[in-house]
């Protein structure tokens, strides 16, 4: 799900890029707001908070407002700079370094209590480190989906879904129906997944707190892996099936020499 791009990639690519990393982004967002009260997995709130404040004359409370949001850029940004270094570079896991930067800072969040600091005091600094790995997840995502997909926010989403939804009704018997039909179906697994994460995340964040990071790292870590282990089978069975048919091809030629 990873590691295909542009033509090879298909509706089963970008439907478990979209299960699996929106039901993290779910559980970011559902951390961020229980923990800090901030919304970090997008930055459309913030540019209302950061008006506000900045009209009513409180420069010194505005300046968090757009460290938000330019925390999350940056994610992009940085994202996107190693893709496109990795392309460059002609690397085949094009994802690895996003992906496994974002692991290291949910890690670090995770564990933020235990650096000794207290949440209460240092609410600033978890929201810049969790928009930023929402900068990063969202950027990779839109890049090897071709934007297709987006994990970490629900309003655009909505909105698409209402456009495809509603000409459904009236392009029933077009021949794009069957795309129409996937991209609503990938939509709602994409809201489903992410209602999920934030489900999932509350009622864990009542259990062990800000750790609940890890679990969102955990299944990143997972993704990753099974994308390998997918990878390598088959790859081993096309290098298994290639080998065979070359020793048929042989068997045939000799066959017919000895003839």
């Amino acid at each position: 799900m990873f590691r295909h791009r542009g033509k090879n990639r298909t509706f089963r690519h970008n439907l478990r890029l979209a299960s699996n990393l929106s039901l993290v982004a779910g559980i970011v967002n559902s951390v961020g707001v229980l923990a800090i009260s901030t919304l970090t997995t997008n930055v459309t709130g913030h540019f209302a908070y950061f008006s506000e404040e900045l009209i009513t004359g409180q420069f010194t409370k505005a300046i968090p407002f757009i460290l938000y949001i330019l925390f999350f850029f940056l994610g992009a940004f940085v994202s996107n700079s190693f893709i496109e270094i990795a392309i460059i570079n002609k690397k085949k896991y094009i994802h690895t370094t996003p992906m496994f930067l974002e692991i290291f800072l949910l890690v670090l969040a995770g564990f933020w209590n235990d650096w000794n600091f207290k949440v209460g005091e240092n609410t600033n600094q978890i929201a810049y480190i969790l928009l930023f790995s929402m900068g990063l997840q969202n950027a990779l995502v839109t890049k090897i989906s071709q934007s297709t997909v987006r994990t970490t926010h629900l309003t655009g989403l909505f909105t698409d879904l209402g456009i495809e939804i509603s000409q459904y009704f009236f392009y029933r018997n077009h021949p794009n129906t069957v795309n129409l039909k996937k991209n609503i179906f990938l939509k709602l697994s994409i809201i489903v997944f992410f209602f999920a994460g934030c489900i999932s995340g509350t009622l864990l964040f009542y259990q062990i707190g800000t750790k609940t990071l890890l679990v969102a790292a955990t299944l990143i870590t997972i993704a990753l892996t099974m994308n390998n282990l997918i990878f390598y089978y088959t790859f081993t069975r096309r290098k298994f099936r290639r080998k065979k048919n070359e020793q048929r091809s042989t068997t045939r030629h000799n066959l017919k020499d000895n003839r």
